[in-house]
């Protein structure tokens, strides 16, 4: 059964560094994949995607900042943050499914997440 796992979330200063991890068995390379977050009481929203061609869409509020990637030998999607903001603050989940685009927005329709990982940034 597919299951999508993430891991790396912590508890960094204003400028700091993470890189998250999920775990992606049973997904191929076909499937397109990202990375979305919530803050307490906001809703859902889109940071990167990466889709099956290598297209990749980010959130202007991350660009430049953030980085997404994909081992498909090591069935493991990756978002590099740097440059943390307390406006980072959220859970981080990853997303997978079939798309047609690369889309951060559109991938909010995705249907599969994972449990989420905390990202808590503090100035």
């Amino acid at each position: 059964q597919r299951k999508l796992v993430e891991s790396g979330g912590g508890s960094v200063q204003v400028g700091g560094s993470l890189r998250l991890s999920c775990s992606t068995p049973g997904y191929t390379e076909k499937y397109c994949m990202g990375w979305f977050r919530q803050a307490p009481g906001k809703g859902r929203e889109g940071v990167a995607v990466i889709v099956d061609d290598g297209s990749i869409d980010y959130a202007l509020t991350v660009k430049d900042r953030f980085t997404i990637t994909r081992d498909n030998a090591k069935n493991t999607l990756y978002l590099q943050m740097n440059y943390l903001r307390p406006e980072d603050t959220a859970m981080y989940y990853c997303t997978a499914d079939y798309c047609l685009a690369a889309n951060y927005v559109t991938m909010l329709s995705f249907d599969s997440w994972g449990q989420g990982t905390q990202v808590t940034v503090s100035s």
